[in-house]
C-alpha cells in the first residue's frame, strides 16, 4: 500500500556546507544553491530523497516553492520514522558535488 507522507522542510539557501538537520517534527536544510530560477528547490528534492531512502521522481514540494518553509510530499510504500529516530545526515552521494577533503 503506498501512500503520500508530507513532510515540513525549512530551507536556508546559499549556505557554506550542506546539509540535513531536524528540528522537532521538521528538516532543516541547508543548500549552497541560490534560490533564484528555482536551483535551490531541485536540490532540496534530491537532498529530501536521498534522506528518505526514495528516488527523486518520488518527492515534490507540495506548497511553499517561492518561501523558505515549504511543505515536501514523499511517495513511500511505508511511513516514515519517528522525527526522534530521523538520520541527520541524507543518504547518499552529495549531488554528485566534491567537497573539501573528497
Amino acid at each position: 500500500m503506498s501512500g503520500r507522507t508530507r513532510l515540513a522542510v525549512r530551507v536556508h539557501p546559499r549556505t557554506r556546507t550542506e546539509r540535513v538537520e531536524r528540528d522537532g517534527s521538521t528538516l532543516q536544510l541547508r543548500v549552497r544553491e541560490p534560490p533564484a530560477g528555482g536551483r535551490a528547490n531541485a536540490v532540496v528534492i534530491c537532498a529530501v530523497a536521498r534522506w528518505a531512502g526514495v528516488a527523486p521522481s518520488q518527492v515534490a514540494i507540495g506548497s511553499g516553492t517561492t518561501t523558505r518553509p515549504k511543505l515536501g510530499q514523499i511517495d513511500r510504500e511505508e511511513a516514515l520514522p519517528a522525527p526522534a529516530a530521523w538520520p541527520t545526515q541524507p543518504r547518499g552521494r552529495d549531488h554528485g558535488k566534491r567537497t573539501q577533503g573528497s
